[in-house]
């Protein structure tokens, strides 16, 4: 045989050798481990955005309705849901979505008693919801309506960020109310407002549980949760009799006549805050 005859057919035996390999049990064993491997990193980054709920449809922004409700070209009135407005909240509006085209996204399209579809809703083919940037810009405050727990935190977290630079809204010493001011806080009756101090005691009476940030129940402010709603805080693991002694932040509806009020009715309106997280400014 001749060195190119021998040169063949080892490049002959090298190219079976090859093919073998390429169907062998293990080979195609780590290619299916590759595959699968991909697509359920592909899995895991799609569902790591929050808030990408079904879409409820598209449309172009004619007009600012209010500070939390916009009109689509096709005459639909979308109120954006997750958030509740300041006195900037508009104005921001105004900037973030005149003439703009949308995405709107939600767990449900109902219209509500006043005939508003609520929705997330995204500017183009942006995945992140006009509401988290109202927040991150200090120029709303979160609701604690949406459910699902991603993105709850997610709003929950663009708040927080513009709580601690002090952006829009949070540059207000006021804006954060201490449980031990009431009259500071009975001052809001009818707004949304934040309050943040620890809860002295927990009280059951009739149909309701008080949550006691004062030693006078009649005057100090109290967060009040009804018996409907106790399954809720049930299943997300939480005793309300454990918060006694706790220091929280507690959003909602001022209410009441001699003492403060706030009717908590979902859990998100109650946040535990850690030994050393820094409190709010306060007046």
């Amino acid at each position: 045989m001749t060195g190119h005859e021998e040169a063949s057919s080892r490049n002959a035996t090298l190219e079976v050798k090859q093919e073998h390999n390429a169907t062998s049990p293990g080979h195609v064993a780590r290619l299916l481990y590759s595959i699968v491997a991909t697509l359920l990193l592909a899995s895991h980054t799609a569902l790591a955005t929050p808030c990408q709920f079904e879409s409820q449809g598209e449309g172009r922004v004619a007009a600012i309705v209010d500070a939390r409700s916009v009109r689509l070209d096709d005459g639909r009135e979308i109120r954006l849901t997750g958030i509740e407005p300041t006195a900037t909240t508009k104005q921001a509006l105004t900037s973030l979505l005149a003439g703009r085209d949308v995405t709107l996204r939600g767990t449900d399209d109902t219209p509500d008693r006043y005939g508003r579809q609520g929705a997330l809703v995204f500017i183009g083919e942006s995945d992140t919801p006009v509401q988290s940037m109202l927040l991150a810009q200090g120029d709303a405050l979160v609701s604690a309506e949406i459910s699902d727990k991603d993105c709850a935190a997610a709003l929950m977290a663009s708040e927080a960020a513009a709580r601690r630079q002090k952006n829009g809204s949070w540059a207000d010493p006021s804006a954060i109310k201490n449980a031990e001011s009431p009259d500071d806080i009975l001052a809001g009756m009818g707004h949304f407002v934040v309050v943040e101090g620890k809860i002295l005691s927990v009280r059951q009476a009739g149909a309701m549980t008080y949550l006691n940030f004062g030693r006078n129940w009649t005057r100090g402010f109290a967060a009040t949760i009804s018996k409907r709603t106790l399954p809720a805080f049930e299943s997300a693991g939480i005793t309300l009799k454990s918060l006694e002694n706790k220091r929280v932040r507690v959003r909602g509806w001022v209410e009441g006549n001699t003492g403060p009020r706030i009717d908590v009715r979902l859990v998100g309106q109650i946040e535990l805050l850690g030994a050393n997280e820094p409190t709010g400014i306060r007046p």
